[in-house]
């Protein structure tokens, strides 16, 4: 079949190469320049941030074999980092016992090297589905085109996208929008901050209780990234909602703050920058691990299903829901 893939996170990515080794013929549309969804790397005159996704972990046995895999090629390695529990600058250890990865030499990475040998065309917006008898349309746009332009024809379209973008592209298709328009997805603003020297604060990540963030993390602590002192820190979902449509200047500086109270140290920072993640993680997961219209022949796959796991929002939950996804087609 000409498979249609509507985003090129890890779970667009994911299907993309099942359905490929199953010999369908598939072509990957994401609205971004690059790949990798969430799983981003922002680079800058500082070095490269890891402002989405931090790190994975894997408790299935399927997931466990793919890390196998992607280590054996060295695509990711492990992230031996000091994690700790912070609350008023006073940190306590936290959960050491599960192994954490990360890709080389940025998140981001993982899915470049997902996409080799795929049909991936970035900066393409998918903004519409359109039957053309037994088949699809879709209505693309680009920031080079001023109108949209028609793709296809597909025999089926995957859409691997957060369910608030994937529902416009339902309606009037396909019964599974009623569906999938319950989940809703938590925001996440993300400060990133380069320091001139080293903080030496004893920990490379926290889960911060009491603050406007929820987590920070030392960059420059994962193995073969570039040598620095940079900091990502996630502020938590509720305080994001809040604040949603804030100036980004404001929530830099409220965000900032809430750095130095959490950390107690006093060094401003020479690099600092946020970024709104509108769509970050599912308030709670669809309990399936994906949907499939075999009559319409669309489906959906992402983090937003559980896919037999408890919650949702990793990359894990990604990766189980893609693959049950190509093994439905």
């Amino acid at each position: 079949m000409q498979i249609a893939i509507v985003g090129a996170g890890i779970a667009g990515l994911t299907a993309a190469r099942q359905l490929q080794a199953q010999g369908h013929h598939v072509t990957v549309y994401e609205k971004s320049s690059g790949v990798s969804g969430r799983m981003s790397t922002r680079q800058t005159e500082v070095g490269g941030f890891d402002h989405g996704a931090q790190y994975f972990t894997a408790t299935s046995e399927r997931f466990q074999k793919e890390i196998s895999d992607w280590s054996k090629v060295g695509w990711i390695v492990p992230w031996d980092g000091n994690i700790v529990k912070l609350d008023s600058a006073v940190s306590s250890p936290a959960d050491r016992t599960r192994k954490r990865y990360v890709p080389i030499p940025g998140m981001s990475a993982l899915g470049k090297q997902l996409a080799h040998s795929l049909d991936v065309r970035t900066g393409q917006q998918v903004v519409g589905l359109e039957a053309y008898e037994n088949q699809w349309l879709l209505s693309v746009k680009s920031d080079t085109v001023a109108v949209a332009a028609s793709a296809g024809p597909f025999d089926a379209v995957i859409i691997a996208t957060p369910p608030e973008q994937a529902v416009p592209l339902l309606n009037g298709h396909s019964e599974m929008a009623k569906k999938v328009s319950e989940v809703h997805m938590e925001p996440c603003w993300t400060l990133m901050l380069g320091f001139q020297s080293e903080l030496n604060l004893g920990y490379d990540g926290a889960w911060v209780s009491n603050s406007r963030l929820g987590w920070i993390s030392r960059d420059t602590s994962k193995p073969d990234h570039r040598a620095g002192e940079r900091w990502v820190c996630h502020a938590t979902p509720v305080w994001s909602k809040k604040h949603l449509e804030e100036d980004p200047d404001r929530i830099k500086e409220k965000l900032s703050k809430a750095f130095h109270e959490a950390t107690g140290t006093p060094i401003q920072a020479i690099h600092a920058v946020v970024h709104r993640w509108r769509f970050s993680e599912a308030c709670q997961p669809l309990p399936q691990a994906c949907l499939w219209d075999a009559k319409q022949r669309i489906g959906l796959c992402g983090d937003w299903f559980s896919a037999g796991l408890e919650g949702g929002g990793r990359v894990e939950n990604a990766f189980l829901s893609a693959l049950a996804l190509s093994k439905a087609v």
